[in-house]
């Protein structure tokens, strides 16, 4: 079990060119276990066929505000302020657009008026940042890291390798806290669960990683200026590792086949994928086979 920080832990969203990154063996990350909850072949054209999907300004736009948290906790603590946030927007624009053309593409160029209006709502969400919590008392010990851990499988099992983001990791007086920010809406009722599921994921891969329960993983949705706390156990997370483990078992399964098969729903439409979905009339691509040879 490992935790490491790459380069680049972010990027643009699930769309980003699949030329961008070398493929890795698939994972459980939270976005992906989600995604096969909801519909396996949507797991299967993000996971395996790596289909691009075209970024949208609000994704770029939490990329862009998550990297200028990034480098403003790499700040002292008395620099952390609301003003060095404003600050560090246009050079982590300039590098996001630099590093992601189909963000940069969003926009005609860097006198598109919709670009300094765009930018502008960036800003507002990091003037609700300091509205939440002041940086400059946090504890970071670590900020946009990879974790990877394995969670053990029941009996002969193998291990279920998972693998996420946290944005930040907090170590001080109140204990060990994992904070995430959310740049898009609060979810609204009956969509509370996803919520729950993310935060779960967290926290049980930091007792893998760190061998501690969280204290608190905390939410922080900064287009409302909300936040959500949850505190969680040891014995809540067992249960959570063996849903996990389910979710694997079922995605293993499928893969030496390629039946990942589509469920309608709510989700649909917005989908990406609609011309390669069978449930709309499409033809999915051949199957390329599962990473890395036999699942």
């Amino acid at each position: 079990m490992t935790v490491q920080e790459p380069p680049s832990a972010r990027a643009a969203g699930p769309g980003a060119s699949p030329a961008a990154t070398a493929p890795r063996p698939p994972a459980l990350s939270p976005s992906r276990a989600a995604d096969f909850r909801r519909c396996p072949l949507l797991y299967r054209f993000r996971a395996v066929d790596r289909l691009p999907e075209p970024p949208s300004q609000a994704q770029v736009r939490g990329t862009l505000v998550h990297a200028v948290l990034e480098r403003l906790f790499a700040r002292d603590p008395a620099d952390r302020t609301p003003q060095a946030a404003r600050e560090l927007l246009g050079p982590c624009w300039d590098d996001l657009a630099a590093a992601e053309p189909a963000a940069a593409a969003l926009f005609s160029g860097p006198e598109d008026p919709q670009l300094a209006l765009w930018l502008d709502s960036a800003s507002a969400l990091l003037d609700r940042y300091f509205a939440l919590e002041d940086p400059a008392g946090v504890s970071a010990t670590a900020v946009e890291t990879r974790i990877e851990a394995a969670l053990p499988g029941a009996g002969d099992a193998a291990p279920v390798p998972l693998r996420g983001i946290l944005d930040r990791l907090d170590d001080g007086p109140d204990g060990l806290r994992v904070v995430d920010y959310k740049t898009g809406a609060t979810p609204g009722e009956g969509y509370e669960s996803g919520v729950l599921f993310q935060l779960k994921f967290y926290a049980l891969a930091v007792l893998l990683t760190h061998g501690r329960v969280p204290d608190e993983l905390r939410l922080l949705y900064l287009a409302e200026g909300t936040a959500l706390t949850y505190r969680p156990d040891a014995e809540e997370l067992t249960r959570f590792g063996r849903l996990l483990e389910a979710v694997w078992t079922a995605i293993r399964l499928a893969a030496p086949t390629g039946d990942f098969r589509p469920r309608t729903g709510p989700a649909c439409r917005t989908c990406d994928h609609k011309a390669h979905c069978p449930a709309w009339g499409g033809t999915p691509p051949p199957y390329p086979g599962w990473p890395g040879g036999a699942a």
